[in-house]
């Protein structure tokens, strides 16, 4: 018998690319032991509602108090709160955590960067280097310029919400240490505006942008890794089988864990290497015009600045509600 076949997917796949636990919840974190983990406010929520987690969203509180700046207090608040989850997220892995930047902050370069640097600074309060953070940005033009200067500075970038080429190799360009593009966001567009039910894996447009991005990015020797993120099911997974990193649901996880067929790979970076591929020259003037004709990612860049906004300010509405309480 072939031996992947007494392994599990989950276990197969690991064998070929880094798996990161999309979840804020440590017991699913020790459950899967992935690589990395990633949170951002919805998911810090959904963990911090939970009696077992309550008390760092009390700590977070009484730290934003003792700063003295009520004007500062819900984004120390928040910041802090983000951070100490980070932490308790690294003590069950190995590699890095993902900590997000406030989302309301996507077209302002220095804010961002100040909000990144002041999250480094938490961090390494707590004793926790800054290798092994991920500062999550939005693919903005602003969001990769700022990611351009926190990573000169040695902070290590995750730009998110990403749908687009021209976003992927701009990115890559500015030296960000890791990209993640959408993958079933992708497909809930074209699935919306092409009134289909399904795509198959192969022909699933999310699953199409990642290959031509790890495709680029192998080609011509950028160390950008591409993560792929927001899978709507198996296929996608699968069809990505050796990429860099996928970032995956716990429900995708388990569904991964309890199946034992093969899994073979689908990418690698020496099929990638004999592609016919051209180089994209950007620069501002360019990235905003490509960006502008690809409907599905200006759109979905700009629906997920707002959902992230609004899963932040959810955050705050529930740290408000227990200093009332």
């Amino acid at each position: 018998m072939d031996q992947t076949t007494t392994l599990s997917k989950l276990d197969q796949l690991k064998r070929m690319t880094v798996v990161v636990a999309d979840t804020g919840e440590f017991e699913l974190v020790k459950q899967y032991t992935p690589e990395d983990a990633t949170t951002n406010p919805s998911l810090i929520l959904k963990a911090s509602q939970q009696p077992q987690y309550a008390g760092l969203t009390d700590q977070a509180i009484h730290w934003a108090r003792a700063q003295g700046d009520p004007d500062r207090f819900m984004e120390n608040a928040v910041d802090k709160l983000s951070v100490s989850f980070g932490c308790e997220l690294l003590k069950l892995i190995p590699g890095r955590v993902s900590t997000e930047v406030d989302a309301r902050l996507s077209f302002d370069r220095e804010a961002t960067i100040r909000r990144a640097r002041r999250l480094i600074e938490l961090y390494e309060q707590q004793g926790i280097a800054r290798e092994r953070i991920l500062i999550k940005v939005a693919s903005t033009w602003e969001g990769i310029r700022a990611g351009e200067v926190l990573e000169a500075e040695g902070i290590h970038c995750n730009l998110t919400l990403l749908f687009s080429f021209v976003q992927a190799v701009a990115c890559a360009e500015a030296g960000i240490t890791l990209i993640s593009p959408f993958v079933g966001r992708i497909l809930d567009w074209h699935k919306k505006q092409s009134g289909r039910d399904s795509y198959p894996a192969a022909e699933d447009p999310g699953v199409l942008s990642v290959r031509r991005i790890y495709d680029y990015f192998k080609k011509f020797d950028h160390p950008t890794i591409v993560m792929g993120a927001s899978f709507r099911n198996l296929g996608e997974i699968e069809a990505l089988a050796g990429c860099d990193r996928l970032t995956i649901s716990p429900a995708l996880l388990d569904e991964l864990a309890s199946q034992h067929d093969t899994l073979p790979r689908a990418l690698s970076a020496e099929g990638a290497r004999q592609a016919d591929i051209e180089r994209l020259e950007i620069d501002e003037k360019r990235f905003r015009w490509l960006l502008n004709e690809d409907a599905m990612a200006t759109e979905k860049l700009a629906e997920g600045i707002r959902l992230f906004s609004r899963d932040l300010e959810k955050l705050e509405r529930a740290i408000d509600g227990k200093m009332v309480n």
